[in-house]
């Protein structure tokens, strides 16, 4: 099968994964894809890759045998497509897109076959104070009790591998140092007191939630863990960031958000408060060592009205 990638997925992998490693798979997507296709079923029809895409996987809309419109996701190993396979199993449409394969037969290492939702129609196209709304209902319905032996690894787990790089840029730049300081401490506050262990989606945000055909608004692309709500819902806090640093009310619209939504999904606003802003700090000092500067700097201010 011959196909361009979209170039935000190229793009995406190199700052993620580094060029080298980018390229590499790239190369061998071509004959990744044609073994997913293969193991997803003979009569499998390709329509066309989704464009422009996610920023970890490469998309294509296909039809199964019966003229069911499908999605075949493809994913670097990185991206951890089984760990993904088994909160969507889990949930089996609860909230999230459905799985469309058999139990015993997923379509290939690093491929998931999906129930189509609508790409191109995210809660981002909504007006924000709907979209939130919209959000927080689809995310509590995620919250369910882990699987017996499921495989994910805890917030605190996580958290710990990334305070290594947020350590390394404090080092690398002592102004961020207080920011990042701040940041650990409530960590370290936060992980002693945990006061629940769900199924989180690990990444929830606007543009994670689609339309669709069974329900109105489905999440996709989750990096499972377990955990409390807060954890989960505080990158829903800096949904549409750039909006807000544009904004001259910014600090007190940021400020806001954490009570609403709190509020609203019955979560220790104080417990939000504290992941919001080591979860802002991450991405950003995150960002920053991508190379990403205009990102990690947003990031870190909105971490900073905090």
């Amino acid at each position: 099968m011959g196909f361009e990638p979209p170039q935000r997925l190229v793009r995406a992998l190199g700052e993620m994964y580094g060029d080298g490693a980018a390229a590499e798979w790239l190369d061998r997507l071509p004959t990744l894809t044609e073994q997913a296709i293969e193991a997803a079923g003979p009569d499998l029809t390709v329509e066309r890759v989704a464009a422009p895409g996610g920023r970890s996987a490469l998309v294509l809309l296909v039809r199964q045998a019966d003229g069911t419109p499908a999605a075949l996701k493809i994913a670097p190993p990185r991206a951890e497509p089984e760990q993904e396979r088994a909160a969507l199993a889990h949930w089996n449409g609860w909230g999230a897109v459905k799985l469309l394969e058999p139990d015993e037969k997923p379509p290939a290492s690093g491929a998931l076959l999906l129930e189509r939702l609508h790409h191109e129609v995210s809660l981002r196209s909504l007006p924000e104070a709907k979209a939130l709304l919209e959000a927080a209902g689809t995310v509590r319905r995620l919250w369910v009790e882990p699987p017996a032996g499921h495989p994910f690894e805890t917030v605190a787990e996580r958290t710990g591998r990334q305070t290594e790089g947020m350590r390394a840029a404090a080092e690398a730049d002592p102004e961020l140092a207080p920011l990042v300081d701040a940041a650990l401490a409530a960590r370290t506050e936060l992980v002693e007191g945990s006061p629940e262990l769900l199924l989180l989606h690990g990444n929830f945000r606007q543009s994670k939630v689609l339309s669709g055909e069974r329900a109105p608004w489905l999440t996709v692309g989750p990096e499972p863990l377990v955990g409390e709500r807060a954890y989960d819902l505080a990158r829903l806090v800096r949904d549409r960031v750039e909006d807000l640093i544009a904004s001259p009310g910014g600090p007190v619209t940021a400020r806001r958000r954490v009570k609403r939504l709190a509020e609203s999904l019955e979560v220790d606003q104080a417990r939000l408060h504290g992941w919001t802003l080591f979860r802002a700090v991450e991405s950003g000092t995150r960002a920053l060592a991508e190379g990403r500067r205009q990102m990690g700097e947003v990031n870190l201010e909105f971490a900073g009205w905090l």
